[in-house]
C-alpha cells in the first residue's frame, strides 16, 4: 500500500496534523508513506513518511515538484488542504483513492469527499477524521515531536546564538514570539510586550526576542526600552526547533511556532484575541489567555478598531501563567 499525503501550507497546521500522521503509521505500518508540504522538513526524523518532499507555496515550484509525487505512485491521497488545487494535483499524482472535505467545489474531484463537521471541531480533530475514515484511528490528539537531542548539532548551534546575542546562563529563558504570519490582529501589543519584558529580571527570567526577519522593527522597540534579548530573523527553519528546545517556556499568539514549541515540549503562553481557541489552541503543556470582548473571535486579519481583545491581554496576567508553567517543570 502506497498513501500520499498533501500536508497544511501553514506551520502551526502541519503540527496538528501530527496525531494523523501518527496515525496512519499505526494503522498500516508496512504501507509506504509520503508527505508533501511546505514543513514537511521539520517532519524529518520523526518516523512518520518515509518520502518527504519539500512542497512550494509557489505555483512554479509546485508544478515542478508535481512529477515527483506523481512517480511515487500513490495508491491512496489524504488531503488536509481544502483547497480546489490540492484535489487537482490528487489527480494528476494519479491517485485511485483521494480523500478530503468536499469544500472549495472540489467534491467531484475526490473519490471520498467527506462533509465538512458543522459545528467545526479543533483542527487536530478534523485531520483525524480523514484518515479514521481509511481505518486510522487513535487515542493520542495531542501532537508529539522528538526535540533535538543536547548534543547534536542545532541544539549546539542554538546555544552559541543565545550566548552571542548576550542572553546570560543560569537563569529561565522566555521566548516571547512578536510576529504572525496570520495578519498583525494576532500580535501582542507592543506596549504590553514592552512591560512584560521590563517585568522579566524582577521574575527571575530573561526575555529572548524570536520572530522572522519581518519582524525586525518591532524588536528593534522593545529592544530600545527593555534589556531583552533578541533572535528574531536569527532563528531560521532549520533552527527553530532547536531554539523552542533551549528554552524555558514560550510567550506567543496563535502561530504556528506556539504549536511547534508545544508538540516538542516546551511550556506555552498562548494569547488568543481574533481566532477560537477551541479550534486552533495547541495542545499539551499550553495556558491559553485571552481578553473577552464581544467582537471576539472576529477572524479578522488586521483589526479595524483598537485591538481590544489582544491589548486588554496584561503583561502580569501572562506572567503569572508563565511562573506557573515554570514551577510545573521544575
Amino acid at each position: 500500500m502506497k498513501i500520499a499525503v498533501r500536508l497544511p501550507n501553514w506551520l502551526g497546521d502541519t503540527v496538528m496534523a501530527v496525531p494523523a500522521l501518527r496515525s496512519l503509521r499505526e494503522a498500516f505500518p508496512e504501507a509506504h508513506v509520503l508527505l508533501a508540504g511546505p514543513w514537511v522538513e521539520l517532519l524529518a526524523g520523526q518516523g512518520l513518511g518515509d518520502v518527504l518532499v519539500g512542497y512550494p507555496r509557489s505555483w512554479s515550484g509546485r508544478l515542478r515538484i508535481a512529477d515527483t509525487v506523481r512517480d511515487f505512485a500513490g495508491d491512496t491521497v489524504v488531503l488536509f488542504p481544502n483547497s480546489f488545487e490540492a484535489a487537482a494535483a490528487a489527480v494528476y499524482w494519479g491517485g485511485r483513492r483521494r480523500i478530503g472535505f468536499a469544500l472549495d467545489g472540489r467534491g467531484w474531484l475526490l473519490t471520498d469527499a467527506l462533509p465538512l463537521p458543522a459545528p467545526r471541531l479543533h483542527q487536530v480533530d478534523e485531520y483525524l477524521l480523514l484518515v479514521a475514515h481509511l481505518g486510522a484511528t487513535t487515542t493520542a490528539r495531542e501532537p508529539r515531536l522528538t526535540a533535538p537531542g543536547p548534543r547534536a548539532d542545532t541544539r549546539q548551534r542554538a546555544r552559541e546564538l543565545m550566548r552571542e546575542s548576550g542572553a546570560p546562563e543560569g537563569k529561565p529563558r522566555v521566548g516571547v514570539h512578536l510576529g504572525a504570519a496570520y495578519g498583525p490582529a494576532k500580535v501582542w501589543a507592543r506596549e504590553r510586550v514592552v512591560e512584560f519584558c521590563r517585568r522579566g529580571p524582577a521574575r527571575g527570567v530573561v526575555p529572548v526576542l524570536l520572530g522572522a526577519p519581518s519582524d525586525a522593527p518591532a524588536a528593534a522597540d522593545v529592544l530600545r526600552e527593555t534589556s531583552a534579548v533578541s533572535l528574531v530573523g536569527r532563528d531560521g527553519p532549520d533552527l527553530l526547533p532547536a531554539v523552542l528546545t533551549e528554552i524555558a517556556v514560550l510567550v506567543s499568539g496563535d502561530t504556528g511556532v506556539a504549536h511547534l514549541a508545544a508538540a516538542l515540549g516546551t511550556p506555552v503562553v498562548a494569547l488568543f484575541g481574533p481566532t477560537d481557541p477551541a479550534l486552533t489552541a495547541p495542545l499539551g503543556g499550553v495556558a491559553v489567555v485571552r481578553h473577552p470582548v464581544p467582537c471576539a473571535p472576529c477572524f479578522y486579519r488586521a483589526c479595524p478598531i483598537d485591538h481590544p481583545c489582544m491589548r486588554g491581554i496584561l503583561a502580569e496576567t501572562v506572567g503569572e501563567e508563565m511562573d506557573a508553567l515554570l514551577a510545573g517543570t521544575s
